[in-house]
């Protein structure tokens, strides 16, 4: 095998490539088997393509057993004179270029691509005035590429710039030379020229042994007397100091899109890594401090954790891989960077570098092996606040690190570090808001004995952080219980704040046992304030006031089996009677915040054992269906049979989540119970004081029937005072109602007047206005509740369990 030279050949003894030359072109990977063969190596060696292909190369050379092969795979490029084999069996010394490149069939192999120009017909030579003119006037790198995009001519500079003999490159096309990155639109660029177009600009890269150096690049057309257009020419320069400060800003802006993608530390810690080996060092380590602290480390130096290592492939690996606990004394480069909050470079012989390696003999191997002689070592610092330290290191360039480097790495260590406490404060503010919204909603369901009720709630896993959904259940006076969901605007801790205030603003409206329609009128009036109040805030874009919140509210009452419901701007519940599920038809009243819009109650008698389901619309909004798939999912779900409601609710959602959801889940699924006839006793009283006393027998004997002698007494004094205050305050009909559940005993007083009774403080002589206060002794609570016309007044006892 004959080595090219890399000086340029005769000019006298430049040819013109002949019209009809082919490129042969034959993919080798790396066990030297031929993967590919091209149209113009068939006719260079006469082998058919299934005739060859997976066939050993070494098939392909007169001399198998010589140095070719190992002296061709051992670069990244290699030119030169190869003796080939024909088919026939003659032999063929063929001046060849080899390209290493990655494997476009086996993802992280290797293959070879082995290029060589095949002549066809000869032709006439070109005017070679076009070559003088382009030779004797072009002032950098120059190159003719006639009409079929193949090398005529190349100058001195691209020959030496190249290592190339022009010899070598005549009749291969640009992508055969440098089959780089801007070698296929720099030949799109010659097209457009020899169809009619003017000089281009272009951007190359052309040594392989320095792939990141981009060459600024002329194309120009180059025509004969008659202004035919012949060939192309191209000239390219390279300004050192430029290209430099432009590899050094397309690393940071590279950096500014791939370092702090995720909210995972390590992962950030494995980009920059990523980013800086190879492009701008040979070898990266991060090592993070265990828990990120302000201030110096402690004196005896701190443990760091390895997050993230990487070297470049020709080198050797870098010690202690990710995962490994590092002391880091005062002294070492770690150690100092983490002191001393700043950057700073050194040599490998550098009398810091030589005390630590005596220290840590895997890194004093690493640096003999590898033959690095520059180090720098960067602190991860960001908002005050010390994370850990990049290590960096060059072994395969030769150009130490200077201060502008150091300058690059602290910028690409303060990204680092500012995702990195980003990543931290999201966490603890997810936490956080986690903890809040947990804090708000029901700890423990209420005891009540009109529904059996499961529920869920499931937060968002999305950037935005954790919503604000809520559910509740609040039993209600007679047995009644009203049930409770809504979703706040936005995420974070401000949703989460919000949601508790119009939560609590809903446990307010229904103690005073308002419908569902009036209560959610005034709460879209609480809504509206909260707004007016945190207009004015600094961060006023970011609040809301709970403007554009969706609630829905019902009430259930086991005796009349009546469901009456109301909905703001949220989605409707879901009816399961037997096995047929259905949405009810509850109008869909404004978000709550809009002010001055109506909400209307729709009411619907529920057989005893039906199923509600109340939702918000994060169930129905995922990512991999559409939402009446999700309603289809859904009703399905919600129609198999289920003796326990806990296997509904994770029924529903393994059913409609294929993943964690992007937005807070809160689902409650509630069935009904009735109170029959023998546990609810009602009487019709004559307007008179007289009826006191039948009042008190009535209830006795209920009492009786019902085994709850224990109770006989404490419930004639709260009927006596309560029928008494409706005969003397109210107006008829007065009517009495016990109704008795498995935990409560309620005493009901009705009248047809408005007015409310209140307690109040009677005075040493006088002789009434102790009956409510002696109600609310002798109760657990006890209350008003309104209607279109007239009210009732009850009461509650607690029933001890036998």
């Amino acid at each position: 095998m004959e080595r090219r030279p890399t000086p340029p050949s005769n000019r006298a003894q430049t040819h013109a490539v002949p019209q009809g030359t082919y490129t042969a072109a034959v993919t080798v990977d790396e066990r030297g088997a031929v993967t590919g063969w091209s149209d113009g190596a068939t006719l260079l060696l006469g082998y058919p393509p299934a005739e060859i292909l997976g066939q050993h190369a070494t098939r392909l050379l007169a001399e198998p057993d010589g140095d070719t092969w190992r002296e061709a795979a051992a670069g990244p490029r290699w030119s030169g004179t190869a003796a080939l084999r024909h088919r026939d069996g003659h032999r063929l010394d063929r001046d060849v270029l080899v390209h290493r490149r990655l494997s476009g069939e086996r993802p992280g192999g290797t293959e070879w691509r082995v290029v060589s120009a095949v002549a066809g017909p000869p032709a006439a030579a070109p005017d070679r005035t076009l070559g003088e003119w382009a030779f004797d006037q072009s002032p950098c790198v120059a190159a003719v590429f006639d009409e079929g995009l193949r090398l005529v001519l190349a100058s001195v500079g691209m020959q030496r710039g190249l290592s190339l003999a022009e010899g070598t490159m005549r009749g291969l096309r640009l992508t055969d030379i440098a089959p780089y990155e801007g070698g296929t639109e720099a030949e799109a660029g010659m097209r457009r020229i020899l169809e009619g177009g003017g000089p281009e600009d272009v951007r190359l890269r052309l040594d392989p042994a320095d792939p990141d150096h981009e060459w600024h690049g002329r194309l120009a057309p180059l025509t004969d007397r008659d202004g035919r257009v012949r060939a192309v020419t191209l000239t390219a320069h390279s300004d050192p100091s430029e290209q430099l400060v432009w590899r050094r800003m397309l690393l940071l802006s590279d950096a500014g899109v791939r370092i702090g993608t995720s909210s995972d530390v390590q992962r950030t810690a494995r980009e920059l890594a990523d980013v800086v080996v190879p492009a701008f060092a040979d070898a990266c380590a991060v090592d993070l401090l265990d828990a990120a602290r302000p201030g110096a480390p402690a004196a005896d130096g701190p443990a760091l954790r390895r997050a993230a290592v990487r070297a470049a492939p020709q080198g050797p690996p870098l010690p202690h891989p990710s995962g490994d606990v590092l002391r880091c004394p005062p002294w070492s480069p770690s150690g100092r960077c983490l002191a001393e909050g700043r950057g700073t470079v050194y040599a490998s012989d550098d009398e810091v570098v030589t005390r630590w390696t005596r220290e840590d003999p895997l890194a004093a191997a690493w640096i003999r092996d590898s033959g690095a002689h520059s180090l720098m070592a960067v602190p991860l610092r960001a908002s005050g606040t010390t994370f850990g330290v990049a290590l960096f290191g060059r072994n395969l360039r030769n150009e130490p690190f200077d201060p502008d480097d150091l300058w690059v790495a602290e910028q690409l260590a303060a990204r680092t570090a500012t995702s990195i406490h980003g990543t931290e404060r999201a966490q603890r503010q997810h936490t956080t808001t986690m903890t809040l919204q947990r804090s708000l909603l029901p700890q423990t369901l209420p005891q009540q004995a009109a529904l059996d009720i499961a529920t869920r709630y499931l937060p968002s896993v999305g950037q935005a952080g954790v919503g604000g959904d809520w559910f509740d259940v609040i039993p209600l006076s007679g047995t009644r219980v009203a049930l409770v969901v809504g979703d706040v605007v936005g995420h974070g801790m401000r949703a989460a704040a919000t949601m508790g205030r119009v939560r609590t603003a809903v446990r307010t409206l229904a103690d005073v046992d308002l419908p569902p329609d009036e209560l959610l009128s005034h709460l879209d009036d609480l809504v509206v304030h909260l707004s007016a109040e945190e207009a004015g805030a600094d961060n006023a874009e970011e609040t809301a006031g709970g403007v554009g919140t969706t609630c829905l509210y019902g009430v259930y009452d086991p005796v009349t089996r009546r469901f009456t419901v109301a909905r703001a701007g949220h989605p409707p519940p879901a009816v399961v009677t037997s096995g047929a599920v259905r949405f009810l038809d509850v109008p869909a009243g404004p978000p709550l915040g809009l002010g001055g819009l109506p909400f209307e109650s729709f009411e619907t008698e529920l057989p005893e054992g039906s199923l509600i389901a109340l939702y918000t619309n994060g169930l129905l909004e995922p990512r991999d269906h559409d939402i009446d798939e999700a309603l289809d999912k859904m009703f399905t779900a919600l129609a198999r049979p289920a003796q326990n409601l806990d296997t509904v609710c994770d029924r529903v959602l393994t059913t409609m989540l294929t993943h964690r959801p992007d937005d807070d889940i809160a689902l409650l699924v509630a069935r009904t119970r009735a109170l029959h006839s023998d546990r609810v006793a009602t009487w019709e009283l004559p307007f008179d004081l007289a009826a006191v006393s039948d009042a008190r027998k009535q209830a006795t004997d209920q009492l009786v029937a019902w085994q709850l002698e224990e109770a006989t007494f404490i419930t004639e004094l709260i009927v006596s005072e309560m029928v008494t205050n409706a005969f003397r305050y109210g107006r008829p009909p007065v009517r009495l109602r016990l109704i008795h559940d498995d935990h409560t005993l309620t005493c009901e007083v009705f009248d047809s007047s408005n007015t409310a009774p209140h307690m109040r403080r009677a005075h040493t002589y006088d002789e009434g206005g102790r009956g409510l206060l002696l109600v609310g002794q002798l109760t657990q609570r006890w209350g008003t509740r309104h209607a279109t016309t007239g009210k009732t007044v009850w009461a509650e006892q607690f029933l001890t369990a036998e």
